[in-house]
């Protein structure tokens, strides 16, 4: 009897461990893929963000640019994507006409000087 004990708790810790989280985790990912509507901001699996423009079956006509459009399935949709606000964005960095972040107001970066030593060979010793 004990011997039986121990597989079937390994099963059970496996199922609430993996499987459980992971079936929920689908479930959510279809209740959003079936609840798409045109007009919202969405992330592809494979990392795109674009806008919905049309829903037509299976398919999702994706707007990655003004008036560029792309065609994929329902199912490569994984996340609705929050609209950005103004508080979100960031700052980009100032850059003047000499190109060194910060403009005229900030120190210009020190420059790079090789450490190295290139006159010890292998099998040299000082």
């Amino acid at each position: 009897m004990e011997t039986l004990l121990l597989p079937l708790l390994l099963l059970a810790v496996f199922y609430l461990i993996l499987i459980r989280p992971q079936q929920k985790q689908r479930r959510e990912i279809a209740q959003l893929q079936a609840a798409l509507v045109p007009g919202s901001r969405v992330l592809t699996g494979s990392g795109l963000i674009a806008t919905i423009v049309a829903i037509e079956n299976d398919e999702v006509v994706l707007e990655v640019a003004p008036g560029v459009t792309n065609r994929y399935v329902r199912r490569a949709v994984v996340r609705v994507v929050p609209d950005e606000t103004a508080a979100d964005r960031v700052e980009e960095p100032v850059v003047d006409d000499t190109g060194v972040p910060g403009g005229d107001d900030q120190p210009a970066p020190r420059p790079v000087t090789d450490r190295t030593n290139r006159d010890d060979g292998p099998g040299t010793s000082p």
